[in-house]
């Protein structure tokens, strides 16, 4: 098990940025650690950490469920990592345009709004 947490805290720091990950970590309360080792292990030490697909593979794929599920709250901070994982904005309007076809233009209306605004914010704070 710790192999899995530490293969995904490093893989959960590639993709999601430091910042991000140690924001996380300085939140984390007694309630929720166990949550949290959960993702780390399953989700970034196992799923994430495959190389299988690439990074750029699985932050589409990962984009793609999130709007098709409307899961529209993790959205920005994928779109985040789609700077560390090299889909770029031509991938993401690719894959929410996928996901109007099979899922919902309703969907990725919502989940395109949500990319402008976070590409829009990731702009400014490179000024």
């Amino acid at each position: 098990m710790a192999d899995h947490y530490d293969t995904g805290m490093t893989t959960r720091r590639a993709v999601l940025g430091d910042a991000h990950v140690d924001r996380a970590e300085a939140a984390k309360t007694d309630f929720d650690t166990p949550f949290q080792s959960l993702i780390t292990q399953s989700a970034w030490g196992t799923v994430w950490a495959s190389d299988a697909i690439t990074l750029r593979e699985r932050s589409m794929i990962t984009l793609a469920l999130l709007a098709a599920t409307k899961n529209f709250d993790e959205i920005p901070m994928h779109i985040r990592a789609t700077a560390n994982t090299g889909a770029s904005k031509q991938d993401v309007i690719e894959v929410f345009q996928h996901v109007a076809i099979y899922a919902g233009v309703p969907a990725a209306n919502h989940a395109i709004k949500l990319a402008k605004q976070t590409y829009a914010e990731m702009e400014g704070e490179q000024t």
